[in-house]
């Protein structure tokens, strides 16, 4: 059976994802609509034999969203290669658009088991630990720059790769309203964030992304990641070295750029 260009080329996108490699960048229609867009990101994931370990929201920032003209973020599966401890070396290459911080949460595989919608009334009883996190973003293609979340969404959600702090048991805080702050000493890089700039909190882009999970029928039958998006939007990586991130009342986490 002949294949069509769409099949061709996320199996081409999919070889990069893999092998770490980059190509030319993938006709813009497939990444220009976001419906579009996660189709093709889901066709992609489809060819990937490592095992998923968790989700990301992406376009958490509502000044983005609303720039570029979306109504709500979007989520990708994230594979256990991409998934690495705090501290680890990450080497980078042309098409890295950035750095983030974030918050994410290990969920309880008991929420595969649920029935009906996750609200904010009922969403904490999935909820295990929680912990700061880096990812570090960007393409499998030669492009630069951010267009649409299409873009974002189509190439395997632009994650590189995340870093996990230590993990901590879940504990009701003030989740929306706590200060970050990521740095690079080497390069004079400082940059302020907060928690509220994550889809109103890092909760919400949680309920956000179980809801997507949940409408998909997907089931992996283990604990798992979210990652909520940035709470200091995408930080340019200026230098090599050491970017220390920090969230109150969560902790630290370190990258290593080379």
């Amino acid at each position: 059976m002949k294949k069509t260009l769409k099949d061709k080329i996320s199996s081409k996108l999919a070889n990069a994802f893999i092998k770490n490699k980059i190509i030319a960048p993938i006709p813009n229609k497939f990444t220009k609509k976001l419906t579009e867009a996660n189709k093709f990101r889901k066709l992609c994931e489809s060819k990937i034999i490592t095992p998923i370990i968790g989700y990301k929201a992406g376009g958490t920032g509502i000044p983005v969203m609303k720039k570029l003209k979306e109504k709500e973020p979007f989520y990708a599966s994230i594979f256990k290669n991409n998934f690495i401890k705090s501290g680890k070396r990450i080497k980078i290459n042309k098409s890295t658009l950035g750095i983030e911080l974030e918050v994410c949460y290990l969920i309880k595989k008991s929420f595969f088991l649920s029935k009906g919608n996750i609200t904010k009334n009922n969403i904490t009883k999935f909820i295990s630990h929680m912990a700061p996190c880096i990812e570090i973003v960007g393409y499998r293609q030669r492009k630069k720059g951010i267009a649409s979340f299409g873009d974002l969404c189509s190439d395997f959600g632009a994650n590189v790769k995340f870093l996990i702090g230590r993990k901590k048991k879940y504990k009701k805080i003030n989740i929306g309203n706590l200060k970050t702050n990521i740095t690079n000493n080497k390069a004079k890089q400082s940059i302020d964030g907060n928690t509220n700039a994550v889809f109103i909190n890092p909760i919400n882009s949680l309920r956000f992304v179980l809801n997507k999970v949940k409408k998909d029928k997907i089931n992996l039958n283990k604990d798992f990641y979210v990652f909520t998006g940035s709470t200091v939007g995408v930080v340019p990586i200026l230098s090599k070295g050491t970017y220390i991130g920090k969230i109150d009342k969560l902790g630290t986490v370190k990258a290593v750029i080379i």
